[in-house]
């Protein structure tokens, strides 16, 4: 049986998503990628494949099994649509359950009355047929149910994932600021790298990057070290999940490092070890405690830098507490532009940031500009070609009067 699917994504990694899951598809012969829309792309396949999807997928946010799909005009309209399911096919009685919903143009007043309308038809479905109802559970809950409204029609979703899938189950620490993990992936994809290509983050934090760009070096797959929803499913096969897993083949040991991180904070390159161990990297990641604009090239070959700088306080982890930030970020991007322009000629730079003037600090040009959202916070993907003599932004020139007449 071929199921509709919306897998959700932070937003501008839709076309990194639809990729993706087009690459995952080549393994399976039912799953069928569809249109993007913004924050997600649809699919539709058999069960096993959003099986393979949360195994595999890692710019996915989450895999959601569409449930219905209809017009409505009014809250009752919903309530009736959800007592109609039959969740008893799906899930126990005995299974907790959390409502979740989101809406674009809906006439609906709150979006808490349409969450209660859920969860009572769902409850009644289940206290009709059994005399029993599940239990509400916000925070780890066996089922998410999640409804999504337009302007005119309605759309249940069963999630098949459990936890967001950017908690791969083997984080330790995080920083101050962490970036999740599918944007990582998706900054990476974004950047064109791939494994066996240099890659460096000289302002690494807790190592999200550099862990995400280690696993697909290793061939192991972000969903390998956790549990899903679909595991509680009344007919999930386990037989066929086992077999999909089994069929994963890691790649042979690098001999040569080609991933290397640092950071100013000794703490945070501890927290990296520790990551890239719990995620299960076995190979040489080579770390170090410098300040980014002390850094020097890892490897003769050019290679990509990858980065989400540090804003305000945590630039200063060594510095001087008496500068303002305001000061301190100028002085600290201008000092790590002389170094990429010094030192990095061949390399290609990108920025992940919220900071939009971050060009202007650096005194660089970029050559492309990716919007993205981490989270609501609207952020970009600076792009910089380190070509020797040729990124530097223009000066202004001075402007000479012309002659008296």
């Amino acid at each position: 049986m071929s199921h509709s699917y919306f897998c959700p994504c932070p937003r501008g990694l839709e076309a990194a998503l639809a990729e993706e899951l087009g690459e995952i598809a080549l393994d399976t012969k039912t799953l069928k990628v569809h249109n993007q829309v913004p924050g997600g792309v649809h699919c539709s396949g058999s069960l096993t494949d959003a099986y393979r999807i949360n195994l595999h997928s890692r710019i996915a946010s989450r895999v959601l099994l569409r449930i219905a799909h209809a017009g409505y005009s009014n809250e009752n309209d919903i309530y009736d649509l959800t007592l109609a399911q039959t969740w008893e096919d799906w899930f126990s009685v005995h299974n907790t359950i959390r409502i979740d919903v989101t809406a674009i143009k809906s006439p609906v007043r709150s979006l808490e009355f349409i969450t209660l309308k859920i969860k009572d038809a769902i409850c009644d479905r289940f206290r009709e047929q059994f005399s029993e109802r599940p239990s509400v559970d916000t925070k780890l809950p066996d089922m998410r149910i999640v409804g999504f409204l337009d302007a005119r029609n309605f759309t249940l979703y069963l999630d098949t994932s459990g936890e967001a899938l950017f908690k791969r189950g083997w984080r330790l620490d995080t920083g101050d600021a962490p970036l999740r993990e599918n944007l990582a992936a998706g900054l990476l994809r974004s950047t064109g790298w791939k494994p066996g290509m240099v890659l460096m983050d000289p302002m690494c934090g807790s190592g999200t990057i550099l862990a995400e760009a280690a696993q697909m070096v290793a061939g192991i797959p972000p969903g390998l070290r956790r549990a899903f929803a679909f595991e509680k499913f009344h007919d999930f096969d386990a037989a066929a999940w086992q077999a999909i897993k089994d069929s994963v083949k890691p790649n042979p040991v690098p001999t040569t490092p080609t991933i290397f991180g640092s950071d100013i904070s000794g703490d945070m390159i501890v927290m990296t070890r520790h990551n890239l161990n719990k995620a299960g990297i076995t190979f040489e990641v080579p770390l170090k405690q410098i300040e980014a604009q002390e850094v020097k090239p890892p490897s003769d070959e050019p290679g990509i830098l990858l980065t989400n700088p540090p804003y305000g306080e945590r630039i200063g982890v060594r510095g001087d507490s008496t500068i303002e930030p305001d000061d301190m970020a100028k002085a600290f991007f201008s000092a790590f532009s002389t170094t990429l322009k010094q030192r990095f000629a061949g390399w290609k730079v990108f920025l992940f940031t919220a900071d939009l003037g971050v060009p202007k600090l650096l005194r660089l040009k970029e050559s492309r500009k990716t919007p993205f959202f981490n989270g609501a916070l609207e952020c970009r993907l600076f792009r910089f070609d380190m070509v020797a003599g040729f990124n530097r932004r223009e000066e202004a020139k001075p402007k000479v009067d012309a002659p008296d007449a």
